[in-house]
């Protein structure tokens, strides 16, 4: 349905201590939109392309199989970051985040945020190596990750908050999710209000 290229993430100097320090969930945003660029060191910093020469990411992986696929839902619709290319493919067009915050129980940050930064996993892909201890992995994989993108909002001047409540199966109907993949948490960003 389309690629957007993404532009390089940003480099902001920022203490890492101080992120850890500063980090709370955000649940009240401005209206305003991010940027691409903030957009782009946000999911850079998930699931981003970290060592060319060996395709290793931001976040550690079990044996580096790297099972998560991040996904962008804003105004204009759902996007599948795509860490190779450091860009997004167009799933969806038109603003889902009204029925997204339906799914999530109504919770209304989901639909307040300007975006929200889904991860969905397939854990078939870590259980070829490592069986019935794949799930325990992919949870694992899944903290990794969304500290590193909370983290990554406080260094941006941004917010957010992680979300876990929400209906599995509707929250991937909304998003139009390929079968292989569980919607794992969703994790509504924006600048505080």
């Amino acid at each position: 349905m389309g690629i957007i290229l993404l532009p390089p993430p940003l480099e902001i100097d920022f203490p890492l201590s101080r992120a850890i320090r500063e980090r709370r969930s955000i649940r009240s945003f401005k209206e305003d939109t991010l940027t691409l660029e903030e957009m782009a060191t946000l999911l850079w910093a998930g699931q981003g392309i970290t060592d060319e020469r060996r395709k290793l990411r931001a976040s550690p992986s079990a044996g580096a199989l790297y099972p998560l696929t991040l996904y962008l839902v804003n105004h204009s619709g759902v996007f599948r970051y795509l860490p190779e290319k450091h860009a997004l493919e167009t799933v969806k067009r038109g603003d889902v985040r009204y029925k997204l915050c339906l799914a999530a129980l109504g919770q209304p940050w989901v639909r307040e945020a300007p975006c929200t930064i889904v991860i969905a996993g397939d854990v078939n892909i870590t259980a070829k190596r490592y069986g019935d201890r794949a799930w325990r992995y992919v949870w694992i994989e899944v903290g990794h990750t969304a500290q590193n993108i909370l983290l990554q909002a406080v260094a941006l001047g941004l917010g957010g908050v992680p979300v876990g409540a929400f209906y599995d199966e509707k929250v991937h109907e909304v998003l139009n999710l390929p079968p292989n993949e569980d919607v794992l948490y969703l994790i509504p960003i924006g600048r505080p209000r």
